[in-house]
């Protein structure tokens, strides 16, 4: 059975929010997955009268597209939407029978501006966390502009396809058959590199915050929500709403959350966020921030946002090795997502650079689809918990190798191999192998902060008990300030207090706020 009576309950309550009839046109063969991508259509069919099932050609078998009845709308998937693929067909499905999807009116101008026809192709892996976004939004735009198509191709169905490309990582953006992009993008993202930006007015054009907010991981949607439960004018201003969480797939130390995924969780908070009135600016980075009469926030659009005070809560990203071929052999054998990736490696040799908590949990869960697993660390012993370090030693097809500094990712068209310096020895070695998962920690993201404020030797921003800086009026919580530790629970609190610091502020120093 493809879909078991949990799963069907919730689709048949999905499909009954259909607004429109549908038409899907399968194209299907012989082999196993034509099979079960004809019980998940007849599945559709059987469950809502708004469906119905033809049979045509498409440019892949086994594939299905999702129209409206007497017009094509572009979408297609070809191969098993199963996995976390699933709620992109549920929202497919839903959107083009004609259910609005939940963006902005500013966004779908964006979308309705594009004149170019553009055909669009994502491979995906149906354990890649971040390739539903990327679907999802590329699914939006082709039901939003008919001169936009777009495909899902599941690359364990059409693994020769992804080898015939040299596809190593996930997911992979085609636009008209040549590479557009890889890795996770929202919406926004994709606009962006296709030129269709938003208008610096929009931004221009707003009143004065009491509180903005820059950034939109678990520090900033929880600043943002104490500072709007305080009944003050909040916006948060975001290049990525979630940040890194979005890329974190198995939360399991959240005090009462026993376990969650990073995606899910990001939901969450911006759910709680939007329950306030917050003002949302998604897809934009943060060129500068200055103190004058009020702190001025530059965007890279050229727009400036002008608040009372500000909160950072810029996160941080994947540390680089530095090393040669890593920037060379970048979706090409070196990765840093083991859980969009890994199936990509399946029956391969790896590495995983990094014997912290994520390198540690990225070797266990690529040695369940691997050949074999080599993790590399650069000090005399792992730093992982001992209760991950023990279930990485049980496994067989582990080697671990500690004093191991790595000094090179060696190939040629892709990742061949790793070298590494031993730390007592100084003996160099090679490993052959087909792909590198880089674990080796974060990097704030504060270079645009350079000069305006105080930041320490690692890059974050020093703060005092209160999440203050240096600046009168701003302040700066989560992984991008000088926390003593990095955790997700702990960038909550922060946030928390830096919204409530931001509020005394405010309360303090009434009389010549009110007469800027």
């Amino acid at each position: 059975m493809l879909l078991d009576d949990q799963i069907k309950t919730q689709l048949k309550q999905y499909l009954a929010m259909l607004e429109g009839d549908l038409v899907l046109k399968v194209h299907v063969g012989e082999d196993e997955t034509s099979k079960n991508m004809l019980e998940l259509v007849q599945t559709l069919d059987d469950m809502s009268p708004r469906i119905t099932i033809e049979h045509a050609e498409l440019e892949r078998t086994p594939s299905f597209s999702i129209n409206r009845v007497g017009e094509d709308t572009g979408v297609i998937f070809a191969g098993l939407p199963l996995g976390h693929e699933f709620t992109s067909l549920v929202l497919a499905l839903l959107q083009v029978s004609g259910r609005a999807p939940k963006i902005d009116e500013s966004t779908v101008k964006r979308i309705q501006a594009i004149k170019e026809p553009m055909n669009f192709e994502t491979y995906v892996s149906l354990t890649c966390h971040n390739c539903p976004d990327v679907v999802q939004a590329l699914n939006i735009m082709s039901v939003l502009n008919p001169n936009i198509t777009h495909t899902m191709i599941e690359g364990g169905a059409f693994k020769s396809e992804v080898e015939e490309k040299e596809i190593m990582a996930v997911p992979a953006v085609y636009r008209d058959k040549d590479f557009f992009e890889g890795g996770r993008m929202t919406l926004d993202d994709i606009l962006d590199k296709l030129g269709s930006t938003v208008d610096a007015a929009e931004f221009n054009d707003k009143e004065p915050f009491d509180v903005l907010v820059v950034g939109g991981g678990p520090a900033g949607a929880s600043a943002a929500v104490y500072a709007a439960r305080k009944g003050v004018r909040t916006g948060i201003v975001a290049e990525r709403f979630g940040g890194q969480v979005n890329d974190t797939m198995s939360i399991e130390n959240i005090i009462g959350t026993k376990a969650t995924e990073g995606p899910k969780f990001v939901a969450s908070l911006e759910a709680h966020v939007l329950e306030y009135p917050v003002d949302v600016m998604k897809a934009q980075r943060v060129k500068n921030i200055e103190k004058k009469q009020l702190i001025e926030v530059e965007l890279e659009n050229g727009a400036v946002l002008k608040s009372k005070t500000v909160i950072l809560s810029t996160g941080a990203r994947y540390r680089q090795l530095g090393v040669k071929g890593e920037q060379e052999f970048k979706n090409k054998g070196v990765a840093y997502c083991p859980h969009c990736d890994g199936p990509l490696f399946k029956g391969k040799d790896v590495a995983v650079v990094g014997g912290g908590n994520s390198g540690v949990e990225a070797a266990i869960d690529l040695a369940g689809i691997v050949n074999h697993v080599t993790l590399l660390q650069n000090t005399g012993e792992l730093i992982a918990d001992t209760v991950l370090q023990e279930r990485l030693r049980s496994l067989p097809n582990v080697t671990i190798i500690t004093n191991a500094l790595t000094s090179e990712i060696t190939g040629d068209r892709t990742v061949n191999g790793i070298e590494y310096i031993d730390a007592v020895t100084k003996e160099k070695h090679h490993v052959a192998l087909d792909g590198v998962f880089i674990q080796i920690g974060l990097l704030p993201n504060t270079e645009f902060l350079e000069g305006s404020v105080q930041l320490n030797e690692r890059g974050e921003i020093v703060t005092d008990r209160n999440g203050a800086t240096d600046i009168d009026g701003v302040f700066a919580a989560g992984d991008c300030a000088n926390s003593a530790y990095k955790q997700i629970v702990i960038s909550i609190g922060a946030g928390a207090t830096a919204a409530l610091s931001a509020f005394d502020y405010l309360i303090r120093h009434t009389e010549e706020l009110v007469e800027v």
